[in-house]
């Protein structure tokens, strides 16, 4: 059987498994739960347009709120369930999860604020597999509309254009990697077949969001970023990063439990000098699966601007 048609199977059958999203309702696809199956489920206040739904229980839910998660001004939800905000640094560049067959860099936007620290969000993230490197991305938006498509996605340079419509696909046999929408503009599902899935957003800080936490957005720029949600399928024991080392196995949580923003710190172990380079202080990415190989870690150089989109650099 030929890569296209696996990943055209696995489409097909993981869409039994997954809520169809329609006008801020969830309907549970997989007929084997009949006492949920094709009932529109109301998405929960904390995402209110876009959704899934827990066949089993017949429960719809954020991905925010599930593990691999990474939204609003980074808040992170780890593989061990725990939940905690690293907030790295405006127009910079920090390793989400590094690993010897997947190396995930993301850019942070934000603003100064009164508080001492940076306000930030997730604006682009880099993905490293294999010789491939895949972009998405939120483009810069000052008058924000729902309808209108503001992700932008290049694999190994090239501009990624998917289909207009919700459920529309986009596939490449060589690179195993397959993108449905999951909504009408800026929300998509990717999977690189045997690795990892993703969801991915793209959402605008609100005037009411502003206002409540005190952004102090204008009108000039609302700071449009991503809302994620990673399935890894093969990590290594050695994986890293930011998110990436919740994975690990024996994994001990760093952040202090209980507080209101439990805050995970380590900017100079997961900063990276670009958004595709694997320079980070953690970073895994191509070397060998054994742990005590991993002593030695290189640096690798990726010139130009750290903000720079699509920029595909020499490892």
């Amino acid at each position: 059987m030929s890569l296209l048609w696996k990943i055209l199977l696995t489409l097909t059958f993981s869409c039994l498994f997954l809520g169809y999203v329609s006008a801020g309702k969830v309907k549970c696809q997989d007929p084997y739960y009949g006492y949920c199956y094709g009932i529109p489920l109301k998405c929960p206040p904390g995402c209110p347009k876009l959704c899934q739904v827990d066949c089993k229980t017949c429960k719809p839910y954020c991905d925010c709120d599930k593990p691999g998660a990474v939204c609003q001004d980074p808040r992170f939800i780890g593989g061990d369930g725990v939940m905690f905000y690293f907030h790295g640094r405006k127009d910079e560049d920090f390793c989400l999860l590094t690993d010897p067959d997947l190396h995930i860099n993301g850019h942070f936007i934000g603003k100064r604020s009164t508080k001492g620290r940076d306000f930030t969000w997730v604006q682009s993230i880099g993905i490293l597999f294999g010789p491939n490197q895949l972009y998405i991305g939120a483009n810069k938006v000052s008058d924000w509309h729902d309808t209108t498509d503001y992700m932008h996605i290049q694999l190994n340079g090239q501009d990624v254009i998917i289909p207009s419509g919700d459920g529309e696909t986009w596939l490449s046999s060589e690179t195993g990697v397959s993108i449905k929408r999951v909504g009408p503009a800026n929300a998509i599902e990717l999977e690189v077949a045997g690795s990892f899935k993703v969801r991915a957003r793209v959402v605008p800080i609100t005037q009411e969001e502003s206002r409540i936490h005190g952004y102090d957005i204008t009108s000039d720029d609302c700071f449009a970023h991503l809302e994620l949600g990673f399935k890894f399928n093969s990590l290594s024991s050695s994986v890293n990063g930011v998110l990436g080392q919740t994975y690990a196995p024996g994994y001990r949580t760093q952040v202090k439990m209980g507080a209101p923003m439990p805050i995970m710190g380590g900017n100079h172990k997961f900063s990276s000098s670009h958004l595709f380079s694997t320079d980070c202080a953690v970073s895994r990415f191509g070397l060998n699966h054994d742990a005590h190989e991993l002593d030695d870690l290189p640096m690798v150089a990726c010139g130009g601007d750290s903000g720079a989109r699509g920029m595909v650099c020499k490892r």
